[in-house]
């Protein structure tokens, strides 16, 4: 340890114990000049104080630098000043430079809690140097405002808002809530914002108001998965009601028999087929229900808006005054959202990834515990690898000269670039969220 990489400093001693090391130090390079006046040479020193900074650990042991710093008067102005450690020490921080780099690398990977016990500063500290890390990431970050956007929400300790872009499947930015008001602000900050054409969503009147207000000419697409699924909801609130009056036994059984009557027709094998058959029969309700649920999504087939509006009606004449109940959250929404619905018979656009959004729900519920959400934001955003790129366009460009002078055989034209291919950096398009499942479930965040 006699070499700290401190040129700055020389060091007095050392102490240890079983947790920590404290090296006293004294800087070997006095000022020449004066601050205030810029006199050179007129110094004298005034007094002195000692100063701890923690640096990175040693071993496993935290280290604290126990610095004696000087404070010197200049004869002109009769002002006194410390001499400076910035070119080493962040004051503001109480740390050294370099450890101040190694935390924030370390906080989007770890939890403050845990930096703190192995660098020997305040968790408040850490949780402070985190966030000036990632308000200067903010800056330098920029993700391409797509042509499709999608929002949707995911559940990080509670509901928070989701911005994709659809076309490529990639992760622009996660809020910290789903409140119109949060949303219109980072729509109406997008650059290039009248560059978004469509805007799919969920049934969340919020996130419709905040569209409308900040990009007043894109056309609102309700997710399609978002709709089909209320059509199994209602099933599944019709088989709820029909369990009451069911033996223990066949209570059971209707539980386990569930996943068939969310199954398409199309979907079913023998053994299925047969299981239906025997609830239906015996339970006429849970079969009507069945044949509107799949009859429902089959108007999601249809090659025209006018179609689907025309089916729609019929199907919704033809629920039994005994389900409408059960259906009228569908049918409520689709009175509620009709034209952003229907839209999607024109633009035949959905939220593609909603799959790889709920896996990504999962696990980050998981490896949420200890994190906050401005923790686990950055883990998501920031960490490098998972961004995604647009490749640069093709071009044609004479830089190789005359093709035909070379020996394809000859061993040195493999390691040629390829003909036409600008290398320059591409457009920063989002994280790539089947990149950031990958890594998620990998435990390599």
């Amino acid at each position: 340890m006699d070499n700290l990489k401190l040129p700055k400093f020389n060091i007095v001693n050392i102490a240890e114990n079983e947790h920590d090391f404290q090296i006293r130090v004294e800087t070997n390079s006095p000022p020449l000049d004066c601050p205030h006046c810029g006199c050179v040479a007129n110094l004298y020193k005034h007094d002195n104080r000692e100063q701890l900074c923690m640096d990175l650990p040693i071993h496993g042991k935290r280290v604290g630098l126990l610095i004696r710093r000087q404070r010197y008067r200049c004869r002109d102005c009769n002002k006194t000043f410390w001499e400076r450690l910035d070119h080493t020490i962040n004051e503001k921080r109480s740390c050294t430079n370099r450890l101040l780099s190694y935390i924030e690398k370390q906080s989007i990977k770890r939890t403050f809690t845990s930096i703190s016990e192995d660098v020997g500063l305040n968790e408040k500290t850490i949780r402070n140097i985190f966030r000036d890390y990632i308000n200067r990431l903010e800056e330098r970050l920029r993700f391409e405002t797509p042509t499709w956007l999608g929002i949707d929400e995911i559940h990080i300790i509670k509901p928070r808002c989701v911005l994709t872009n659809i076309e490529e499947r990639t992760l622009l930015d996660i809020l910290p809530n789903r409140n119109k008001e949060t949303v219109v602000r980072y729509l109406s900050r997008l650059p290039n914002k009248a560059r978004i054409t469509y805007v799919t969503m969920d049934m969340w009147q919020p996130y419709r108001d905040a569209v409308k207000a900040a990009l007043p000419k894109a056309t609102i697409i309700v997710d399609k998965f978002h709709v089909v699924r209320m059509a199994n909801q209602a099933l599944e609130t019709i088989r709820k009601q029909l369990r009451e009056g069911l033996s223990p036994k066949e209570r059971r059984g209707l539980m386990h028999d569930r996943f068939t009557l969310l199954k398409r027709h199309k979907e079913l094998t023998e053994m299925d087929k047969i299981t239906l058959d025997l609830w239906t029969k015996n339970h006429p309700s849970l079969g009507i229900a069945y044949d509107l649920k799949e009859s429902y999504f089959d108007i999601w087939d249809c090659d025209s808006r006018q179609k689907a509006y025309l089916e729609y009606h019929d199907w919704k004449a033809k629920i039994p005054k005994e389900l409408q109940s059960a259906f009228e959250p569908l049918t409520k929404a689709m009175t509620n959202w009709e034209q952003e619905i229907f839209a999607y018979f024109d633009h035949r656009i959905t939220n593609a990834y909603t799959e790889s959004l709920n896996s990504l729900i999962r696990v980050v519920n998981r490896l949420g515990r200890g994190y906050s959400f401005d923790a686990l934001r950055a883990k998501i955003l920031f960490t490098e690898g998972l961004q995604k790129e647009r490749k640069p366009k093709y071009q044609k460009r004479d830089f190789l000269g005359d093709l035909d002078r070379y020996d394809m055989n000859y061993p040195a034209f493999d390691r040629m670039p390829p003909v036409g291919v600008i290398r320059e950096d591409g457009e920063l398009l989002g994280i790539d969220i089947s990149t950031l499942i990958d890594r998620l479930e990998k435990g390599e965040l």
